[in-house]
């Protein structure tokens, strides 16, 4: 039964996500909203609104394991699984932007949360600074659209818009949006009692895999269709809008904050941080993610989750596994990346 409401809330949140996207879209251009600002704002939230949906219900219900899990766990799925999946099909293509912004800014937040949570929680003032940052990011991103805007830009909906039409879409969605959360949280809690392990597991694994889904359909749809830079782009406008929007909001909301377990910040927090780190050299180079590269992320996210669960389950292979990936993968990969680097380097040096 459990089960059963888990799935039934993630289907609410997908089909709540998609109609709050398709309102808000024909409604900010019933307002002559340009149209890449609704990109970087109305879809950006649309595909991490079920993230939003269930961090804030869990933080706001005491569940706050679930709430900072699902959005430490969204973040490294993004990365690993999405673009990983995404550059397997077709190697991705990733725009100065994104190497010059929006991965160090990535880099950055993922460092500031590690630091907030030393003390152990996510309090109110940790809150406001984060959802700080994402005014400011907006404020950015408004500034450099009306540089960048063309009178040629259109709509990709072009449905003829109707505010009182438009308006019932988007209130559709919020209710999808709530009631979805509400059962996945509770379905979510009840398959961690049944098998033992704790809610912060399952935030980090089927709660983050779930609420990712409108992130892994968008990235994948974009990748075949030859939008390769809008696949990164996705990815990387949501994780940001996860670590200022998500985790700020839920910080605020949360009654005395959202407390930190030892294990997500000895571990998780900063495998969100390393994912984020690698990022930049792997964009760097050639300014493309290849297929070999697609699936080192394919195969870390796997060796994440496998020691997710022999953690869960005390198994005796965590261990050797944990020594393998520490003391011979990471440093090949590490290896790998640093030829890379050089490589690209020479080759741009004798360009010149």
């Amino acid at each position: 039964m459990s089960l059963l409401w888990f799935t039934l809330g993630l289907v609410l949140l997908i089909v709540g996500a998609e109609l709050l996207v398709k309102g808000a879209s024909r409604v900010a251009a019933i307002f002559r909203i340009p149209p890449l600002i609704i990109g970087l704002t109305v879809v950006a939230f649309g595909t991490s609104s079920p993230e939003f949906a269930v961090s804030i219900e869990a933080a706001m219900i005491d569940q706050a394991s679930i709430a900072v899990g699902n959005v430490i766990g969204s973040n490294i799925f993004n990365v690993l699984l999405i673009l990983g999946l995404s550059a397997l099909i077709v190697p991705l293509l990733v725009s100065r932007q994104l190497v010059r912004f929006d991965i160090p800014l990535m880099i950055v937040l993922s460092a500031l949360v590690l630091f907030m949570a030393q003390d152990r929680v996510l309090g109110f003032y940790d809150g406001i600074i984060l959802l700080l940052g994402l005014f400011s990011y907006l404020f950015y991103l408004f500034r450099q659209s009306r540089k960048e805007a063309t009178p040629e830009d259109a709509p990709a909906d072009t449905a003829e818009p109707h505010l009182l039409r438009d308006g019932g879409l988007i209130l559709a969605g919020l209710v999808c949006l709530v009631i979805g959360s509400d059962q996945l949280i509770a379905g979510a809690v009840d398959i961690a009692a049944y098998f033992g392990v704790s809610e912060l597991i399952i935030g980090l694994t089927i709660v983050a895999a779930g609420t990712s889904l409108p992130e892994l359909v968008t990235s994948l749809v974009a990748a075949v269709h030859g939008q390769r830079e809008i696949a990164v782009g996705n990815v990387v406008g949501s994780n940001l809008f996860n670590i200022m929007g998500v985790l700020g909001v839920a910080s605020i909301l949360s009654p005395g904050g959202i407390d930190i377990p030892t294990s997500l910040l000895h571990f998780d927090l900063l495998v969100m941080l390393a994912v984020a780190v690698v990022c930049l050299p792997v964009f760097f180079t050639g300014g493309v993610i290849s297929r070999s590269e697609g699936a080192a992320f394919l195969l870390y996210y796997i060796a994440y989750t496998s020691y997710l669960v022999f953690d869960a389950m005390n198994h005796t292979l965590l261990n050797p596994f944990s020594n393998t990936m520490l003391y011979f993968f990471m440093p090949l990969t590490l290896l790998a990346i640093g030829y890379s680097v050089l490589q690209d380097s020479q080759l741009k040096t004798r360009s010149k």
